[in-house]
């Protein structure tokens, strides 16, 4: 997310590099599950969601061996139904309850960032 591969490239960055600068994503996903323990589990730095059947979700990934606190998920939904995004077993987002979901509705998108603890931030669209 830190700007656009080909001008890093442009700079001397090699593909592979700006491409791992810039984050993976993970496109025309389907939401699964309908709690935290069997939601889908992100694992790109961008999701977009095509399919989000009623009461579906996702869960953000645990900080630690590849997610540190700084570190932005975006999560878009394109799908039917609102999607419920779930911190890490045992943590926050937000003034969320521990465990609880966020909704992000039919056609929004949202940021979360990893504080580094377990917990994260959101940012969700309007």
């Amino acid at each position: 997310m830190l700007g656009f591969q080909t001008d890093m490239m442009g700079a001397g960055i090699s593909w592979p590099a700006a491409q791992a600068i810039g984050g993976l994503q993970q496109l025309g996903q389907t939401a699964t599950g309908n709690s935290q323990a069997t939601a889908f589990a992100l694992t790109a730095a961008t999701t977009e969601f095509t399919t989000a059947a009623a009461s579906t979700g996702a869960v953000l990934p645990a900080t630690g061996f590849r997610v540190t606190g700084g570190d932005a998920l975006v999560v878009v939904n394109n799908g039917a139904n609102a999607l419920s995004v779930y911190p890490p077993v045992g943590f926050k987002i937000g003034l969320t309850a521990t465990n609880a979901a966020v909704s992000v509705a039919s056609g929004k998108s949202a940021l979360f960032l990893a504080r580094g603890d377990g917990n994260y931030f959101a940012i969700v669209s309007a």
